[in-house]
């Protein structure tokens, strides 16, 4: 397993080994000695997984109190995952990385916490699979707007279909500064 740094400080790119033959494959999606050897230490509690149509945008999610980092891989089909730095006087506030996520690179990205979160889906469907850090309380989530002209995402699609929440989504300057977290070096 090969684990990347990114530009954002805390955002990994993971690249698991992949052991195939004519059967298929096998891979460890999870291994806590073994990532935690490879420099991703981290007790997860809650594991998720969306399926999505071609064209969805779910995100840029994000809990206050009580932030989740996510391990993120599609399972199915490919995605164009994004991680967005919202921590209020960090060096890298507002910037993002990108990765495309897919069942045949089989990567995983960790988004840590207090990162917005968000991924579109490239192919016909995708399933995504997330292991987070804490449980999700509706009470303390917030979305940024997907499109965000001061965070300025290059997302790889037109127009996507968001849900109600996601559209009604706020630009990172619009959040109180209660909202956000504090960046801690």
């Amino acid at each position: 397993m090969i684990i990347e740094t990114t530009p954002l400080p805390g955002v990994l790119l993971v690249k698991p080994d992949v052991f195939g033959d004519a059967r298929g494959f096998f891979l460890e999606t999870w291994n806590r000695q073994r990532y935690a050897e490879a420099g991703l230490d981290k007790d997860f509690v809650q594991d998720n997984v969306s399926q999505s149509r071609q064209g969805i945008l779910r995100g840029l999610h994000f809990q206050n109190p009580r932030p989740q980092g996510k391990l993120v891989q599609a399972l199915k089909g490919v995605v164009f995952d994004v991680a967005v730095d919202i921590r209020v006087g960090s060096p890298t506030f507002g910037q993002w990385y990108g990765v495309t996520l897919s069942e045949e690179n089989h990567w995983q990205l960790y988004v840590p916490e207090n990162f917005a979160h968000g991924f579109c889906v490239l192919s016909e469907t995708a399933l995504f699979a997330y292991k987070c850090t804490d449980s999700y309380n509706p009470s303390a989530e917030f979305s940024l707007r997907w499109d965000d002209p001061d965070v300025g995402i290059q997302w790889p699609i037109d127009n996507p279909q968001l849900s109600a929440k996601d559209q009604a989504g706020k630009l990172l300057k619009e959040f109180p500064q209660e909202a956000l977290p504090v960046y801690q070096p």
